[in-house]
């Protein structure tokens, strides 16, 4: 396989798991240069990974020899990098969510599909264990059709975590809980139920913090396969619990806890994945945890691109949980059900 030539744009709090993956991924991808706009970020991030950095974010996308580019600046300006690197030919990995309005996703997606570049998304749960053995089951047909399915996530965020600024606020995140830290275990749900016709939702901000978006949100939801359940996501309970998924099937329930599964079938079979010891992100430190599934995220994202294929999260396929997202913030909104798009 062709050792690709990358870009990393955005050396804020989310490249960690980003360049760990990258050194174990060495054989296959070279970092070209890191860019931030901010020196001190620069050599932060040249001093602890080792890989060049560049503040001219023209001369990246001038240079021909760069093919693709990680994307993991702040949600705002997705938009406008990834047109960007689409007008340059070059394949876009990109850091969650897709950009702070679907409709400024929809802009990317068709930019990529019409320049005919990959355009992969970061939301790595898709690779855990516990997901991906369910979705075998599922597609086997060992636990019959799915009648419930209800997600919970528990997470914490102290206040200091909203005092950072534009933490939370609709002109840089797009949102609160749902679209910042709900979106990856909902885009989890929805590659192993199946999509979300409609929901009643309400959504607050509690006394807990002070910051512009919701930090808890509980809804009603009714899948396409008729199956029903609830959502349920806040960043106020200290101080973070595992995220769950309940399946209730036709021969069996499931449940995932975080990175742990376990099936429990009607002719008493089980089936179990225990919980990875590395687990974390729930807390007060969003970056504590393992950085295995970011680096199958980007193996999978140079797989595509090597065999020409989509991404196991491509960007048409992260519209699923924007539009999820939507869905329950227009119904907290008006107080109605509203139907999924």
């Amino acid at each position: 396989m062709a050792k690709h030539r990358m870009a990393v744009i955005g050396l804020g709090m989310a490249v960690g798991p980003h360049a760990k993956s990258f050194v174990d991924l060495k054989d296959r991808v070279e970092i070209a240069a890191g860019y931030s706009p901010t020196e001190a970020r620069r050599k932060a991030f040249a001093d602890r990974y080792k890989f060049p950095v560049s503040g001219d974010l023209d001369a990246i996308f001038a240079d021909k020899s760069i093919d693709c580019v990680a994307i993991l600046s702040p949600p705002n300006s997705h938009r406008d990098l990834v047109l960007a690197a689409a007008k340059a030919g070059k394949h876009v990995l990109l850091e969650k969510p897709l950009e702070i309005s679907t409709a400024r996703a929809e802009d990317m997606v068709k930019a990529c599909r019409d320049a005919k570049v990959t355009f992969g998304v970061v939301l790595q749960h898709r690779f855990r264990a516990p997901g991906m053995k369910l979705r075998e089951l599922l597609k086997e047909g060992a636990l019959g059709k799915i009648v419930g399915c209800s997600t919970i996530i528990p997470n914490w965020r102290p206040q200091t975590y909203y005092d950072q600024p534009g933490r939370g606020a609709k002109a840089r995140d797009g949102g609160g809980v749902l679209i910042t830290q709900g979106i990856h275990t909902m885009d989890l749900m929805l590659s192993i139920a199946g999509d979300v016709a409609e929901v009643f939702a309400y959504a607050t901000t509690t006394p807990v913090h002070r910051m512009e978006t919701e930090d808890l949100v509980g809804a009603s939801v009714k899948y396409k396969n008729g199956a029903l359940g609830v959502i349920s996501a806040t960043t106020a309970a200290y101080p973070g619990f595992p995220e769950r998924i309940d399946l209730i099937c036709e021969k069996g329930t499931a449940a995932i806890a975080g990175t742990e599964l376990k099936v429990g079938f009607h002719d008493g079979r089980v089936v179990e994945i225990a919980r990875d010891p590395n687990e974390g992100g729930t807390g007060a430190d969003p970056m504590a945890f393992a950085h295995d599934q970011h680096r199958a995220v980007i193996a999978d994202f140079l797989d595509a691109i090597d065999n020409k294929r989509e991404p196991m999260i491509s960007g048409q396929e992260a519209l699923r949980v924007h539009r999820l997202i939507d869905a329950l913030l227009q119904s907290a909104a008006t107080g109605k059900t509203a139907t999924v798009a």
